[in-house]
């Protein structure tokens, strides 16, 4: 007790190391992950895509809802893991979206292990902060999401090359498995940078054949831990792997578009805030440096992976996510060397800019858990037709001991040239922690398939017989599986078109038609908080 209470007089220490960079990591890896269902998109796809795994032990390949899913298998795999490991304690898809914090906990350790041999012990900290800073990481980090797998190979691959010239061994058994986790994880587009980063990696070599020696051994490493699936799937079933192999080249038969790269580098702005100006401060401060390996490496890789997403992947949020990596650690120098007036300008802006928000989301869950002010009350209804909300003591609790958390953070951090980054990348997931539980009941409603599944779910008997379903997305699909243990079949499927039930969706008279006079309508519904998605539920007449 006397420990902790001279830890809170004191405050933080700058920089952050052992225990409390632990925890601060911790944090961040933590906040959000827990207490919602599957939200509509990439958490419920990949989420149910897990739960049929776990639940047919079919491990060899993924399914969707009882259809091949196309990708590799290694999230799933984890992600099943956690489930059957931590189901007891937790709600199934929160034991399964435990995946992610795992690989995310492995990209930061990656990244500070990169970071401090690049430049430095008193650097290290500064390269996991500021990837757990960047603002479009963390609306993806606490979702079921594969890329994350990339993100942890990427750091890990770099922390690897970063000490090729120290550490051989230990270089080419990481780059191995980095790039062996990479091809399992998302497929050969991701993995591409990795493998052409290592030429340059030789080249900054000081022992250029020792070096070529490491790679050879890490590429072989690569090849011994992600044959082995391959292998099986060729030999067990074949059509599968022809059909997952077409689907990793395609992307790579497409023509290189300049406009695709240019596309993903304008979401750099908010998407990699604040890594991106500081990597070019970076570049600034070290322009007569170009040469040394602490810049070219991650540039290289940088650069390599911009070519990498304009070849093979259409501009958007997730695929961004491979650039935050070599971002963060071209901009670990630059964060640290920032001028005062400069320093003290994102320090205020940090503080005065997350305490606002702060300050937002304790109104917004008095509005919705007190009815207080009335008009945002109401507003609230109008966004979410049909939320009530509840007041809860766990979640206050949980928020109260949040804001104090960040209050004392604010008053304690001692000056340093980690302040301003410790109170950006801990205001942000003070805020994401708070948002994710004070007004989570209100993003759940308006997220989730649960209401729609529990809909359907009365409207069938027991003993239903198959379901077929019209123009339902993998979204759709998934959430049903999980919620339902129900995975419909597609009605222009031989299978499908003999079913008695079919389930439809859009927002068309033409879209929602039964198919003919031989069906009637049992039951339609939507989701509070879209209007255009309908759905109908016919049943084929006797």
């Amino acid at each position: 007790m006397s420990d902790l209470l001279a830890l809170i007089r004191r405050g933080i220490r700058l920089p952050p190391a052992g225990w409390m960079l632990a925890a601060m990591l911790a944090f961040y890896v933590l906040a959000g992950l827990f207490g919602r269902d599957p939200w509509k998109g990439e958490d419920a796809i990949h989420i149910g895509t897990a739960w049929h795994m776990l639940h047919y032990g079919d491990w060899l390949s993924p399914d969707l809802a009882g259809r091949p899913f196309h990708e590799p298998p290694l999230y799933y795999w984890t992600a099943a893991l956690t489930g059957k490991i931590f189901g007891w304690l937790l709600p199934l898809h929160e034991a399964i979206r435990l995946a992610s914090g795992i690989w995310i906990a492995l990209a930061l350790m990656g990244l500070y292990y990169a970071g401090r041999e690049l430049y430095g012990e008193e650097s290290a900290a500064a390269s996991p902060l500021l990837l757990a800073g960047c603002a479009g990481l963390l609306f993806h980090a606490h979702d079921a999401q594969p890329m994350l797998i990339a993100l942890a190979a990427y750091a890990g691959g770099l922390g690897a090359l970063a000490t090729i010239g120290r550490k051989p061994r230990l270089t080419g058994i990481y780059y191995g498995v980095a790039v062996a986790g990479c091809l399992l994880g998302t497929g050969i587009a991701p993995t591409l940078p990795l493998l052409a980063i290592a030429p340059v990696a030789w080249w900054l070599s000081p022992d250029r054949p020792k070096a070529l020696h490491t790679l050879l051994i890490g590429l072989a490493i690569a090849a011994a831990l992600s044959l082995p699936w391959m292998l099986a799937l060729f030999n067990l079933e074949p059509s599968r792997f022809q059909a997952w192999l077409a689907t990793e080249l395609a992307p790579l038969q497409t023509p290189f578009s300049i406009l695709g790269g240019s596309r993903f580098l304008s979401m750099l702005p908010w998407f990699a805030f604040p890594a991106l100006p500081l990597a070019a401060w970076t570049l600034w401060i070290r322009r007569r440096d170009w040469h040394t390996p602490q810049q070219i490496l991650p540039l290289a890789f940088l650069l390599l992976t911009v070519l990498m997403l304009a070849w093979t992947f259409r501009p958007r949020e997730i695929p961004s996510l491979l650039l935050l990596p070599p971002l963060a650690l071209l901009a670990t120098p630059g964060a640290l060397t920032l001028r005062r007036g400069a320093a003290n300008a994102f320090d205020w802006f940090a503080m005065s800019t997350f305490s606002l928000f702060t300050a937002v989301v304790w109104v917004c869950w008095s509005a919705m858990a007190l009815g207080w002010p009335e008009k945002l009350a109401k507003r609230i209804v109008v966004l979410r037709p049909g939320f009530v909300g509840q007041f809860d003591l766990l979640a206050l609790l949980i928020g109260l001991m949040a804001t104090a958390w960040w209050i004392w953070l604010i008053f304690t951090a001692p000056r340093s040239p980690y302040r301003s980054l410790t109170h950006w990348t801990l205001g942000f997931t003070t805020l994401w922690l708070l948002a994710t539980t004070l007004i989570l009941p209100w993003f759940d409603y308006g997220k989730t398939y649960r209401p729609i599944a529990q809909a359907i779910a009365h409207a069938l008997p027991d003993n239903h017989g198959c379901l077929a379903e019209r123009k339902l997305t993998n979204t759709q699909l998934a959430s049903l599986a999980y919620f339902l243990e129900i995975e419909p079949i597609a009605e222009s499927s031989k299978v499908g078109q003999s079913c008695d039930w079919l389930l439809v969706v859009g927002d068309t008279r033409e879209e929602l038609a039964a198919p003919s006079d031989q069906w009637t309508k049992v039951w339609e519904g939507r989701r509070p908080s879209d209007r255009r998605e309908k759905f109908r539920l016919f049943r084929r007449l006797p």
